[in-house]
Order: structure tokens, then C-alpha cells, then sequence
């Protein structure tokens, strides 16, 4: 794969994982956990673990496109925060989009 191409997969990519745990009321999207609404420490929850599988493919694609590059705490704590920025909209969607009352 392109290294262009596997920058924008990567991006991509983190931006859907960001949104994923606050778009749906299953785990991963894909297990049910057995109440109404799923509470915000596990949607926290998930998105610590899906920046993991990000950050896990994106190590991925750098090694096989060839040698990874060593990173300090620096590098994470900035992904990190992108992570978070992407998740934004999936925050804003879910916590502060305006709900009409029903009367």
C-alpha cells in the first residue's frame, strides 16, 4: 500500500473509531450490553481501546511500508488528543445536540 494512501486509511479510520462508542448503544458496535443506554465510563472505555486498534494498524502500515520509526510519550500524548478532537462530533451528537420536548 501507498504510503499516501495508508496515511489517509489511518485517518480515516480514526475518525470512524473515534465516533463509534458514541453513535450506538452497542459495545464495538457489535456486542449488546444488556441495558437501555450504555454509561459513559464504557463508552470512555471503549475509546481508550479503540485508539489502541488504531494506534495498533497504524504501526502496522508504518513497519510494512518499512522501518517503524521509535516514538517517546510525546508522539502518543499528541495522538491522543487528535483522537480526541476527532471524536468530537460523535460527543456532540450524543451529549449536547438540542432534544425537543414531546407535549
Amino acid at each position: 500500500m501507498d504510503v499516501s494512501l495508508s496515511s489517509w486509511f489511518v485517518i480515516l479510520l480514526a475518525a470512524l473509531a473515534a465516533n463509534l462508542p458514541f453513535l450506538n448503544e452497542r459495545l464495538f458496535g457489535v456486542v449488546p450490553t444488556g441495558r437501555p443506554l450504555k454509561p459513559t465510563w464504557m463508552r470512555l472505555l471503549e475509546l481508550a481501546l479503540l485508539y489502541a486498534v488504531v494506534r495498533g494498524i497504524a504501526y502496522g502500515l508504518e513497519a510494512s511500508a518499512g522501518n517503524a520509526f521509535v516514538q517517546g510519550w510525546e508522539f502518543y500524548a499528541i495522538t491522543l488528543c487528535l483522537f480526541l478532537v476527532l471524536a468530537y462530533p460523535g460527543f456532540v451528537y450524543r451529549y449536547l445536540r438540542r432534544r425537543r420536548d414531546k407535549a
